[in-house]
């Protein structure tokens, strides 16, 4: 069977960040049913107005079993607090799969790349996993359960990974607002680790196109993909195309591992990425030929997804979005 294959079915997309939205507009643009779940029931800025948000807890069960009800296809989008995802990500993410199972939904799970731990070389679907950083042991844990789910037949699993990403919504990233906020105001942008070191960035509405696609195909079912990603650059020149499309000279701040130890006595995330740095430091490429080739969807251009990043903070600049 084909989980997606009419036009008026039912998808619940669980968390209402910036990548459950890029989701829920690109289900809205394929003319499909969404509801969207996240703690307040109110509706991120600049929803299309036709989603549906409600409120639950998704850490009850229950809650998140009704949340889910008669669904086709289940998004978990959802996090947890950065830095206590080995307690609260875990069961967070065992009750988004216990309500597709009871729904009888596919699950598109959105990962990231920090099971594969510190790799030399492009980092592709076939690596083994062998992260150093509890982080990333959670993120391994989280990923061989859903698979198992998939394998024993108790719900169709297909798992998407995407980089640092960047777009419309995005603020809590290394490609965030303290990139793209900043340069906006005309301040240097912060950045992290070795800025002259390729490092790959996604944006955020290709990583929500690959979750829906994913939902689409039964022949992605049981795998991992790699969101498609544009070509790879330097974070110096990914800078550098932000405030030329401000029409400024680029201006960065460059953050190590002391600043974030020391900025981490204060801020607990700050501290948790001090064991994520090895990211920024060398090379961090990321292949996505697999999903490429499989789908025949290529990555957003780079400069003209930073067009519409810079053009969606100049859009929502001094709003509660950037508030928050």
């Amino acid at each position: 069977m084909n989980p997606s294959t009419s036009q008026s079915e039912f998808h619940v997309v669980f968390g209402a960040g910036p990548l459950g939205q890029s989701v829920a507009r690109e289900l809205v643009q394929r003319g499909k049913l969404v509801r969207m779940v996240n703690r307040s029931g109110k509706a991120p800025l600049g929803l299309p107005a036709n989603v549906s948000v409600i409120a639950a807890d998704v850490y009850n069960r229950d809650a998140a079993r009704a949340a889910a009800r008669g669904a086709a296809v289940v998004y978990q989008c959802t996090n947890a607090p950065y830095d206590k995802w080995p307690e609260m990500f875990p069961p967070l993410q065992a009750n988004i799969t216990e309500a597709a199972i009871s729904a009888n939904a596919t699950l598109v799970v959105a990962d990231n790349l920090y099971a594969y731990g510190d790799v030399n070389g492009p980092l592709h679907e076939g690596l083994p996993y062998a992260a150093h950083t509890r982080k990333g042991r959670t993120r391994a844990q989280m990923a061989e359960a859903v698979l198992t789910a998939h394998n024993t037949g108790k719900v169709r699993v297909a798992i998407a990974r995407g980089s640092d990403f960047y777009g419309p919504g995005v603020l809590e990233s290394a490609a965030g607002d303290r990139m793209f906020g900043r340069a906006l105001q005309g301040k240097a942008a912060e950045v992290l680790g070795n800025i002259d070191a390729p490092h790959t960035y996604t944006f955020i509405d290709d990583f929500g196109k690959a979750l829906v696609v994913l939902g689409e195909r039964e022949a992605a079912l049981g795998q991992i993909w790699h969101a498609s990603n544009a070509e790879t650059v330097t974070t110096r020149q990914f800078v550098a195309m932000v405030y030329e499309e401000l029409g400024q000279p680029p201006k960065v701040a460059v953050m190590g591992r002391a600043m974030l130890w020391i900025g981490g006595l204060f801020i607990p995330a700050a501290r948790e990425i001090v064991e994520m740095m090895y990211e920024f430091e060398k090379p961090f490429v990321v292949d996505s030929n697999k999903f490429e080739r499989a789908f025949g969807i290529k990555g957003t251009p780079l400069r003209e997804a930073v067009r519409q990043t810079v053009a969606w903070y100049q859009q929502w600049a001094g709003a509660d979005a950037l508030k928050s």
